[in-house]
């Protein structure tokens, strides 16, 4: 089984992105939709809906487990298990965040505490797993001075947190006056073959690289440790593509989606095209990203547009906008695409609710199926197959 898993992690860069088709009606099947919040009013923590994979209909399910502002989640890959990373009060931006380990219960959703730690930072914008599920990794933001980290927790085998393995600090500033006063790790995940954890700051503009012991849990700076974005760019989340050829970044600050080509640890420049309609002018942040499970298609969301920028990926990873999609909402900070490619949730922080739209697989366009829900400041949405 080890070997097994190691082949498909070491040959899994090596697939082209045309051999990605998914569609609704193979996988079809049930889905756990989750879905963290940001405010504690009126928000009690973590929401769940149970969803048809192929007739889309969601299932309001209620709360998932009751706990202060957990703005960012993420699934094992076994599927057992959910962590989430959560800030102390608005109020108080000096605490150190929290992560919190769950089981899942599959029949109902419901989450029990399994235990905590210590984010070892302040304000924790991410969180994520390596792709063998041994170690949860963690991004803190920072408070508005710096004090940007990221840190890496082993998983034990029953989903329990073990002491931090690795912890590291960053310093330096940026050109914005306001936001880039110090640094602000806002997002950190591993790549492709496990081999490679990348890490991206908003306060400095750069994109650091490192070697990933998943054995020890550590970080060892690559060479080169970073690729640098624009001045004032603000990366803010990245994604892989499923070849494991190219790598996108999100800039929140200029609304901008940076392409990057992929090898061994080493990120190229290849494109920077904007997030926003050509005849939009008013303020904006830019959020959120995910590549299509097809490998086609690009989607990035705007906050102050308050839609989804669709673009097509053409085959040297470049980028085009097809077409700029409202979210029927105000803030979407965050979206996910379920597994099969057929449906996406936009989560509308500042108007309390979801929106489902239907994919077309062969254009990527939207098309909103007339569902929506309500449910407090939610922050980040994630699927947990069923099948």
């Amino acid at each position: 089984m080890r070997l097994a898993r190691r082949f498909l992690l070491i040959m899994l860069p090596l697939i082209t992105w045309s051999t990605y088709p998914v569609t609704a009606e193979k996988n079809g099947g049930k889905a756990i939709v989750y879905v963290g919040t940001f405010k504690r009013e009126p928000s009690k923590g973590i929401y769940a809906w149970r969803m048809d994979l192929s007739s889309g209909k969601m299932e309001p399910l209620g709360l998932a487990a009751d706990t202060m502002r957990p703005v960012f989640i993420a699934v094992h890959p076994n599927r057992r298990f959910l962590y989430a990373v959560s800030r102390p009060t608005a109020v108080d931006r000096t605490s150190l965040g929290v992560v919190l380990a769950y089981a899942i219960d599959p029949k109902t959703a419901k989450l029990t505490l399994l235990n905590s730690s210590s984010t070892r930072g302040i304000d924790p914008a991410y969180v994520t797993l390596d792709r063998t599920g041994q170690n949860l990794l963690v991004a803190n933001f920072g408070s508005n001075a710096g004090n940007g980290c990221v840190a890496v927790f082993p998983v034990k085998k029953d989903g329990t947190l073990g002491e931090s393995s690795d912890f590291i600090v960053y310093s330096g500033t940026g050109v914005h006056p306001q936001r880039q006063q110090g640094p602000h790790s806002h997002a950190i995940n591993v790549s492709p073959d496990n081999r490679f954890a990348f890490v991206a700051d908003l306060g400095l503009d750069k994109i650091f690289t490192y070697l990933f012991d998943a054995g020890k849990g550590k970080l060892t700076p690559n060479n080169p440790s970073f690729a640098s974005l624009p001045p004032g760019s603000g990366p803010r989340q990245f994604v892989f593509h499923p070849s494991g050829k190219f790598f996108y970044v999100v800039n929140e600050l200029q609304s901008t989606l940076t392409a990057f080509t992929y090898s061994t640890g080493s990120l190229k420049e290849s494109q920077i095209i904007s997030t926003l309609p050509q005849n939009f002018s008013g303020a904006n942040s830019s959020a959120s990203l995910q590549v299509h499970p097809n490998g086609r298609f690009l989607y990035a969301s705007n906050r102050g547009a308050d839609d989804i920028a669709v673009y097509s990926i053409a085959k040297e990873g470049t980028l085009t906008l097809v077409e700029s999609v409202p979210t029927q909402g105000k803030t979407p900070g965050s979206f996910a695409i379920d597994p099969s490619g057929t449906w996406l949730i936009a989560a509308n922080q500042s108007s309390n609710s979801l929106v489902l739209f239907r994919i077309d697989p062969q254009t990527g366009r939207l098309t909103s199926t007339g569902q929506s829900f309500e449910v407090g400041t939610p922050s980040c949405v994630r699927f947990l197959s069923l099948n």
